[in-house]
């Protein structure tokens, strides 16, 4: 027993140092999405003078460069571990920030565009690898929403730095933004792609050592479908909407000053900093579905006061707080998805394939962000605000519904539904290089 509780002990420490380095990584890329991401679309239509059809496809490129890359980012962090691809999406990622920050042309636009996506996209799945690999069972939620912190607080610093720099009438100050962007990722992969990975224990649920592999692997798998369908609809109503269709709606509907909603989104990250730790001794003690449920019903509460804003959008004041309810409100949901969606990955996920699972779970959520903003927009910006609500409240009513259903799919290990004594038995070691 003794020995046990020294391997254990042991473990912690190796894994510690690791796992720091990784989280203060993580920090460094939100800071560097944060301080560019909001002005994208201004530095192509206004500074370089392209026009929205050019900004457009610039984001569609980005957008596009995920589905590109990630089945090919599974494969390598299963079969070359996580720190190879970080460091192939780290120096995508800083080629592309750079380059796109000195073209001036739309054809040039468009591959800085897809490298800068490329990069982004690979470094998130690995990034996820890692955390998994240098946390435990009972540490890994823990991880993973000290993680969502971290780049929630490194987007909105990195947004507040990034609009004192920004000037449309100079374009040498979005270059410079680029530029800086381009050496926070070379930090990323100089903290986190340098840190050694820990030979530990992992519970996994999944044992079996053949059967399909790649994304065939994991379309085999039902829970892991059911829960990629989930995740789908969540990103699509919440992180998909964020920024496009509610911001389009308190804007264009609502009349919501511009300097109000970037108020909001603060109130967002204001809320996830205040209530995530608090959020995961909450979720510890709780079935993983029961919070993603709980998740749906607090954005429906969301999604009410959002009818509420445009029903007495003539009342400024009261239509200012509901906005910013809104926004409060997606917060609360997002701490009680952080410590839930990435350590269900990592139980489903066999070991030799954690990386393809992590990839097929952030392929999901890319499409949906993707698609979720074409949807709000053309739905507001078409005067059609009560179908808009009406959509996402049914969008999340259907979260509930199947976060629930999820629950029949799962384990009591993988619905953390199991006692603590009994999460800690099946252990099972990495099958991943360093």
């Amino acid at each position: 027993m003794t020995g046990t509780v020294k391997q254990q002990r042991q473990q912690r420490r190796e894994a510690g140092s690791p796992l720091r380095r990784v989280q203060i990584g993580n920090a460094l890329s939100a800071f560097g999405s944060g301080f560019t991401m909001p002005y994208m679309f201004v530095y192509v239509d206004q500074v370089r003078g392209l026009g929205s059809l050019a900004a457009g496809m610039v984001f569609t490129v980005f957008a596009l460069a995920a589905l590109a890359v990630l089945p090919l980012t599974g494969r390598g962090i299963d079969r070359y571990g996580p720190r190879p691809v970080l460091l192939a999406g780290t120096a995508l990622a800083a080629t592309g920030a750079f380059a796109f920050g000195h073209a001036t042309g739309t054809p040039a636009l468009l591959v800085s565009s897809f490298l800068f996506g490329a990069g982004v996209t690979t470094c998130q799945p690995a990034l996820a690898t890692m955390i998994v690999r240098c946390s435990t069972a009972a540490t890994r939620s823990h991880a993973f929403a000290l993680q969502f912190t971290l780049v929630n607080l490194g987007m909105g610093i990195g947004a507040l730095v990034g609009g004192q720099i920004v000037n449309v009438a100079d374009p040498a100050s979005l270059t410079r933004l680029f530029t800086i962007e381009a050496a926070t990722f070379l930090g990323l992969a100089l903290v986190a792609g340098t840190a050694r990975m820990p030979r530990i224990q992992l519970s996994v649920v999944h044992r079996k050592s053949d059967g399909p592999t790649g994304l065939r692997a994991l379309v085999a798998d039902k829970a892991m479908l059911r829960l990629c369908v989930l995740a789908g609809l969540i990103f699509f109503t919440c992180y998909g909407q964020f920024e496009s269709g509610v911001a389009a709606f308190a804007t264009d509907t609502v009349g919501t000053a511009p300097s109000t909603l970037g108020f909001a989104i603060g109130a967002n990250a204001l809320t996830i900093v205040v209530l995530q730790m608090f959020m995961v001794r909450i979720t510890a003690r709780r079935r993983r579905t029961t919070a993603m449920a709980a998740a749906g019903l607090v954005w429906l509460g969301a999604w009410a006061m959002a009818l509420v804003a445009g029903l007495i959008r003539t009342e400024t004041l009261a239509a200012t707080v509901a906005i910013v309810s809104i926004y409060a409100l997606f917060g609360v949901g997002e701490s009680l998805l952080a410590p839930t969606m990435g350590p269900m990955v990592a139980d489903l996920a066999p070991a030799r394939l954690l990386g393809t699972y992590n990839a097929g779970y952030a392929l999901v959520k890319q499409i949906a962000i993707a698609v979720g903003p074409a949807v709000g927009v053309l739905l507001v910006g078409s005067g059609t605000w009560p179908l808009y609500l009406a959509a996402m409240a049914g969008s999340t009513l259907l979260v509930v519904v199947l976060a629930l259903k999820l629950r029949g799919h799962l384990t009591p290990e993988q619905d953390n539904a199991a006692p603590a004594v009994v999460r800690a038995v099946p252990v099972r070691e990495l099958q991943t290089a360093a």
